[in-house]
């Protein structure tokens, strides 16, 4: 008997996986991968906390227990947001 078709994914964001190096996001069909060399923020989260994102008008992307938010156009043009976090001795 031969498998149904897969239904279509009603989550417009998703963290497909964890691993040392970072994370995986899933936005509007499209991955990316966010070292934590990068964004250094989420070393250290839990990981139910980094699964707890949501998407808000299509655009902005939030972490509500970790009070991180990040705009979705920062991810697919990073040459245009040249400010990182530094970290300050």
């Amino acid at each position: 008997m031969p498998s149904r078709a897969r239904g279509n994914n009603i989550s417009a964001v998703e963290v497909q996986g964890v691993s040392r190096h970072g994370l995986w996001l899933a936005v509007h069909g499209k991955e990316y991968l966010l070292s934590f060399e990068k964004y250094p923020w989420f070393k250290n989260a839990t990981i139910d906390a980094i699964y707890q994102v949501s998407l808000h008008h299509g655009h902005h992307l939030h972490w509500p227990t970790l009070d991180i938010d990040l705009e979705l156009d920062s991810l697919e043009h990073p040459e245009q947001y040249p400010l990182c976090y530094q970290t300050f001795a």
